[in-house]
């Protein structure tokens, strides 16, 4: 048996659904609706791309360190003195991977604690 009224209630429900989801509806006067909630909330920042720049950066710098650290300095600037002699790929490798201040202060810092 079918009710013809609750088949209509289910049909404006849907319908209502379907508006909230598109962001319609409405609120009554005084009461704490979405107007309000999305008022409080905080504004979506855009990032820029410096921070995972950064962030990469950083991390290039951790992995160099790590290995001058491990393998030492002689061994670390023969292998980038092979990369060298390389082709243009490995040329750039050595140009990114040579051992800059940074990368010696902090694996200098590693030395230390025995890393």
């Amino acid at each position: 048996m079918v009710d013809r009224n609750l088949q209509n209630f289910y049909g404006r429900l849907g319908r209502i659904d379907k508006i909230h989801k598109a962001g319609g509806g409405f609120e009554a006067e005084g009461a704490l609706g979405m107007s309000y909630y999305n008022a409080r909330r905080r504004p979506v920042r855009r990032r820029g791309f410096l921070a995972p720049l950064v962030l990469v950066l950083m991390t290039i710098v951790l992995i160099k360190a790590s290995v001058h650290a491990a393998i030492g300095a002689e061994q670390y600037e023969d292998r980038i003195a092979v990369l060298r002699d390389g082709g243009m790929a490995d040329r750039a490798g050595a140009y990114i991977l040579q051992a800059d201040p940074l990368t010696l202060l902090i694996s200098e810092q590693f030395g230390k604690f025995g890393l």
